[in-house]
Order: structure tokens, then C-alpha cells, then sequence
């Protein structure tokens, strides 16, 4: 082989690997080749990712979490929770003002997009502030607003009554469920 050759090959092949690596960026280009504007990124900055804060559809969707099971979650995925302190017949909310800033209420709308569930159990309820919110076989469902990616569960268990639902509306309680636990039944 000439020696000519042994050094065009490496320099071929490293040219190629930067225009590759170029190709895949994932910034975008504006007219004429001018920059463009930069992707946006969820809350956890993570590009690609919702944002918590942003608001989905309403709706209500069956999840299946590793470590939980089945939970109910928002259009968005983000983990929906049932208040024990809340009344089922009739549907009443009983979180508001400072409770309905950590736990955002699920909000119903004409449009509410519904997966995985039974649609007779999911309803709504008129609060206080004459909001409509999404109701579970009756239970008012709300977000955690310390969930900051979808299938979170950081509200799970707080103050003994803030629990994720299930699709049939029950809660989710630690380890109740014997699928839960692993090969060494911890």
C-alpha cells in the first residue's frame, strides 16, 4: 500500500465522523443558515421532556409504574393522587387555597381525553372557586406540583392521606400489593 493511502484513509474516515457528528446536533437553523432558536427543555432540563408546569389536555390515563403498578396519570404522564380528606358521595373537594398550590386540582374540560379507564368512573366536580375538577369513582384527583418529570410519585403517602389512584379509582398504598415485591419478597 502507498504511503500516500495509509494517511488519506484516517483523515476520509475522521472527516466523516465530524460531519456525522454535526448532522446529529440537535440545535436548528434559522434563514440562510443563520442561528436558530435553541430547543427548549422541560423544567428538569432535560430537551424533550414536558414540563411540569406546563398544562396538559384533560384527561385521565392508566399508567403501570415498576415499583407502584397501575396509577392513574394526566395526559402529560404526571402521577394523579386522591385526597383522603375529600368526600366521594357526594363528590366534594375539600383542598383549597394553600392545599390547591402544592396539589394542583386535575382540571375537567369538554374535551377530556380518557385511556385505559373505565369512562363511567370518571366525572367532574364544581369547587369552591367554581372550577370544574376530574373526579375518579368520585375521589377529586389532583398533581403533585413537586412531581418534576413524569411518573414521579413524590406525593405518595404525604400527611398519611395523599395516595396516587388507581384506574377503578382506589388508592395506591405502599406495598400493599403482593406483585410488588421482588424475587426476595423484600
Amino acid at each position: 500500500m502507498n504511503p500516500l493511502s495509509r494517511s488519506v484513509i484516517p483523515l476520509t474516515l475522521t472527516l466523516a465522523a465530524v460531519a456525522l457528528t454535526a448532522a446529529c446536533t440537535t440545535g436548528t437553523a434559522g434563514p440562510n443558515g443563520s442561528p436558530g432558536a435553541a430547543s427548549t427543555a422541560g423544567a428538569a432540563g432535560i430537551p424533550g421532556m414536558p414540563d411540569p408546569a406546563a398544562e396538559p389536555a384533560p384527561g385521565v390515563t392508566a399508567a403501570i409504574l415498576f415499583d407502584l403498578g397501575p396509577i392513574v396519570t394526566d395526559t402529560g404522564g404526571f402521577t394523579l393522587y386522591r385526597y383522603d380528606k375529600d368526600t366521594v358521595n357526594p363528590p366534594k373537594s375539600n383542598c383549597a387555597e394553600t392545599c390547591s398550590r402544592t396539589w394542583i386540582p386535575a382540571k375537567a374540560g369538554a374535551d377530556l381525553v380518557v385511556t385505559g379507564i373505565d369512562r363511567a368512573l370518571v366525572g367532574t366536580v364544581t369547587r369552591d372557586d367554581g372550577t370544574e375538577q376530574v373526579t375518579l369513582a368520585g375521589w377529586p384527583l389532583y398533581r403533585n406540583v413537586k412531581d418534576a418529570m413524569p411518573g414521579n410519585t413524590g406525593g405518595q403517602g404525604v400527611d398519611d392521606a395523599w395516595f396516587p389512584a388507581k384506574p377503578d379509582g382506589t388508592k395506591v398504598l405502599l406495598t400493599a400489593d403482593t406483585w410488588q415485591a421482588d424475587d426476595l419478597g423484600i
